[in-house]
């Protein structure tokens, strides 16, 4: 939202010799930030912002947003363009809530262990089939990004759909209480960040703070809800508000069924709901997206969006990049990049997507290591690879400490050792799966960001590329 540095001044309890001059934009990063934009000097463990403050400025920055002390000792030049706060972080978040609380519509937020960000675009393009919608953009769903994305709110916005992300508890309730949302929606609770949590139950409790955060308004609070994963059915117990269920259940209130493939690499299935039965198509695969869909059209309802409208938006749907994008390489080897993040949930129901896919040559899985899992790292990977073994695999590539485990599990479900490799880092993952695959295998490769799978899956096209033409994105399965 555009304001003037008055305004930013006054909502952050502060002043600036500025007040007219009018912000076009806000950022944390010197490295990108435009003209006209204000700059927020965060200090990180790595990095400290108010380094970067006379770049930005001299860079045609509008001003800059700065610790108290750092101002007091600022050239004079500098100080109308300065902000002065106690904290650069608290300052972001207040100035975020404030612009959600000005623009003052309602925003849908949604989180989960796994999904949450297709499920947040997918709502959006289901609503944007008569809404003004904003979406947070990219991975900024947490106490930075978040108010990032809401400082993007303007006048003409009708609805808005927000990411939230947490590692540790509590961290949920505080993003809720800046954005504020009316509508909460959960894709469902899996084994993640374990490191931080001592259960599983302790990650759906933090997860469950969106529910019991969510802000009241004259249409009144909605629990959005997967009546497939026990936990998060639980929540409706004790949410004064509406809850609406999605899921394959019986019981849930928009439930898919007759469920079979479509075209390329996609379903097609008939949804059910207490206003209408209608049959769609998703370009997407595995039925894990199905659910991602449901919570969409479920959170699409309350918005009146109807079940026409819904069924162009999905079957225009576009993954996100390294969600199950599917490229065919020149050499007729198709690559599923899955390659953004990973834990248990997420390495399952995209064994189930390899396992599924018709015509494959050969199964081949690159995994990179499962982060954050805590003392339960070695058995979870033990149990995705016997997952491989009953998944048709032919060959499982582990990548990086703990995913020598994959292995054991792997050998113990009967993948012969000879078809198993252990590489320390993505370079020699890649370079391996050069020379093993060939025309018609399907290689997944899935692995938590820190492993940095793209490496490998950019060797792979390189060498493509080096035997014909350029790959082709988002094509039909390889035969």
């Amino acid at each position: 939202m555009k304001l003037t540095m008055g305004k930013v001044a006054g909502w952050l309890g502060a002043s600036c010799g500025a007040p007219d001059r009018l912000v076009e934009g806000y950022s944390i990063d010197s490295r990108s930030i435009g003209p006209g934009q204000l700059f927020f000097a965060l200090r990180g463990p790595r990095f400290d912002g108010h380094q970067f403050v006379g770049r930005v400025l001299e860079g045609g920055a509008a001003g800059a947003v700065v610790e108290q002390p750092f101002a007091a000792e600022a050239p004079a030049q500098w100080r109308s363009a300065l902000v002065a706060v106690a904290d650069t972080r608290g300052a972001l978040q207040t100035l975020g809530r404030e612009v959600r609380r000005h623009w003052g519509k309602r925003l849908i937020a949604v989180t989960g262990s796994t999904g949450k960000s297709t499920t947040k675009e997918m709502i959006g393009a289901l609503l944007g089939r008569r809404l003004r919608v904003l979406r947070s953009p990219g991975n900024l769903n947490n106490d930075y990004g978040l108010p990032l994305a809401l400082l993007a709110l303007e006048p003409e916005h009708e609805v808005a759909v927000m990411e939230l992300a947490m590692s540790a508890a509590g961290e949920i309730a505080r993003l809720a209480r800046l954005a504020e949302p009316e509508v909460g929606v959960v894709t469902n609770v899996a084994p993640v960040h374990l490191q931080f949590f001592d259960s599983v139950d302790s990650i759906a409790h933090a997860k469950r703070e969106l529910i019991d955060y969510l802000t009241t308004t004259g249409e009144g609070t909605v629990a959005v809800l997967n009546e497939d994963d026990e936990r998060v059915r639980k929540f409706a117990e004790g949410f004064p508000g509406r809850v609406v269920t999605f899921g394959l259940s019986e019981k849930a209130a928009f439930r898919a069924a007759q469920i079979h493939a479509s075209a390329g690499v996609g379903s097609a299935f008939r949804v059910t709901t207490p206003d209408w039965e209608a049959e769609f198509t998703l370009p997407l695969p595995g039925r894990h997206n199905i659910q991602n869909a449901l919570a969409a059209m479920a959170a699409a309802s309350l918005f009146s969006i109807p079940p026409g409208e819904i069924r162009h938006a999905l079957a225009e749907f576009q993954g996100l990049h390294q969600r199950g994008e599917i490229l065919t390489l020149p050499s007729e080897v198709t690559v599923v990049n899955d390659c953004y993040n990973s834990s248990p949930l997420a390495m399952e129901r995209m064994l189930e997507v390899l396992a599924a896919w018709p015509r494959a040559r050969r199964r081949v899985v690159v995994a990179g290591e499962m982060l954050e899992l805590g003392p339960t790292s070695p058995e979870l990977h033990r149990a995705i690879g016997r997952r491989c073994a009953q998944s048709g695999v032919s060959w499982l590539i582990a990548v990086q400490g703990d995913s020598q485990f994959f292995l054991e599990g792997a050998a113990e479900g009967g993948i012969p050792p000879a078809h198993l490799r252990f590489f320390p880092d993505a370079k020699q993952a890649g370079e391996f799966c050069q020379a093993l695959v060939a025309p018609g295998d399907v290689v997944l490769v899935k692995g938590s960001r820190g492993v940095h799978l793209e490496t490998a899956i950019e060797l792979l096209r390189v060498s493509a590329v080096a035997a014909g033409a350029a790959p082709r994105p988002n094509p039909e399965p390889a035969t």
